[in-house]
C-alpha cells in the first residue's frame, strides 16, 4: 500500500474512533461535570501518553515545535473536550453533529493559514455557503432561543479542534503521529492535573456505570488512540486530502447517537448534514 493510500485508511480509521466521542461525552456528562470530565480525560490520556513516550524513548521535542504543541494542547486537549461537554448539557449530540459537519471547513481554512496557500475565491464562496446552513439550521431550531448556549459552545469547539487538527497534522511529519497528541497531552497534563481537583465533584454517589464507560472512551480512544491513527493520516496524505475523511463522521455519528442513546434525528439535521458535506467537498476541490 502506498503512502496516499495509507494516510487515507488512517485517517478513516480515526474518525470512526472520534465519530463516538458525541454520543459518549453526552453519556458521560450525566454523571459528571463538564469541568471535571474535561479535566479527568486529559488526565488519563496524559498518563497513559506519558508511559509511551517514557517506554520507548522518545526525544523531547525543540522549542519550535514545543509552542506548536501547545497549540495542539488548546485546540484538541482543552478547547474542544471543554465546549463540547458544556454544549452537550444542553443540547443532543444529534444536534452537536450538525455543527461537526463544519469541522473539516476549519482545519481547511486553518490548514490554508498555517501553510501559507492562497486558496481561490470558489473556495471560499463554497465555505461561506457551508456555514450559511449551519447559521441557518440554528435560527430555525433555536430550542425556543434564537442562538441556543450550547450553539455557541459547539461553534467555540469546532474553531480550536480545526487549529488543533491543522497544527497537529503539520507537526506530525516531524515528530510522528503519536507522538505529537503524546507530548501535546504531557505538556497540558500539570494544568489539567489541577483543573480536574479544582472541579471535583463532592461525592461519586449518583455516577452510573454508564457514565464512566463514556468517561473510559473519551479518555482513551476519543484523547489518545484515535489521534495515533488521525495525525498518522494527516501526516503520510497530507492535511487538506486526509481532512476531508472527516466528513464521513457527522453520519457515522447520527447513527451511533439513534442507537445508544435513542435520540431522535430529524430530516432536518440529515439534510443540513448533507449540505455541510456537499459544500466542504466543493470547497476542498478548490482549495
Amino acid at each position: 500500500m502506498d503512502k496516499i493510500n495509507q494516510g487515507w485508511l488512517n485517517g478513516l480509521i480515526g474518525v470512526i474512533i472520534f465519530a463516538g466521542s458525541m454520543p459518549a461525552t453526552r453519556i458521560a456528562v450525566t454523571g459528571f461535570n463538564p469541568e471535571f470530565l474535561t479535566g479527568i480525560r486529559a488526565v488519563i490520556a496524559g498518563v497513559l501518553g506519558l508511559i509511551c513516550l517514557i517506554a520507548l524513548h522518545q526525544t523531547k521535542p525543540n522549542k519550535p515545535q514545543t509552542h506548536s504543541l501547545i497549540i495542539v494542547a488548546v485546540g484538541v486537549v482543552i478547547g474542544f473536550p471543554l465546549f463540547t461537554a458544556l454544549a452537550l448539557q444542553t443540547i443532543s449530540s444529534a444536534r452537536a453533529l450538525v455543527f461537526v459537519g463544519l469541522l473539516p471547513l476549519s482545519t481547511a481554512i486553518f490548514s490554508v493559514l498555517r501553510t501559507g496557500e492562497r486558496p481561490n475565491l470558489k473556495f471560499w464562496f463554497f465555505a461561506i455557503l457551508g456555514s450559511s446552513f449551519v447559521i441557518g439550521f440554528m435560527l430555525l431550531h433555536g430550542q425556543d432561543q434564537i442562538l441556543a448556549i450550547g450553539d455557541l459552545y459547539m461553534l467555540a469547539s469546532i474553531i480550536l479542534c480545526g487549529l488543533g487538527y491543522a497544527e497537529g497534522g503539520k507537526l506530525s511529519r516531524e515528530l510522528g503521529g503519536w507522538q505529537v497528541i503524546c507530548w501535546a497531552l504531557v505538556i497540558a497534563l500539570p494544568f489539567m492535573i489541577l483543573f480536574s481537583l479544582y472541579s471535583l465533584p463532592e461525592n461519586f454517589d449518583q455516577v452510573t456505570s454508564s457514565s464512566f464507560m463514556g468517561l473510559l472512551y473519551v479518555s482513551t480512544f476519543s484523547m489518545l488512540i484515535g489521534f495515533f491513527f488521525w495525525y498518522k493520516g494527516l501526516a503520510l496524505g497530507g492535511i487538506a486530502k486526509v481532512g476531508q475523511i472527516q466528513l464521513v463522521q457527522p453520519f457515522i455519528g447520527l447513527i451511533l447517537s439513534a442507537f445508544l442513546l435513542g435520540e431522535h434525528v430529524s430530516l432536518s439535521m440529515i439534510l443540513v448534514s448533507c449540505a455541510v458535506v456537499l459544500c466542504v467537498a466543493l470547497a476542498k476541490k478548490f482549495a
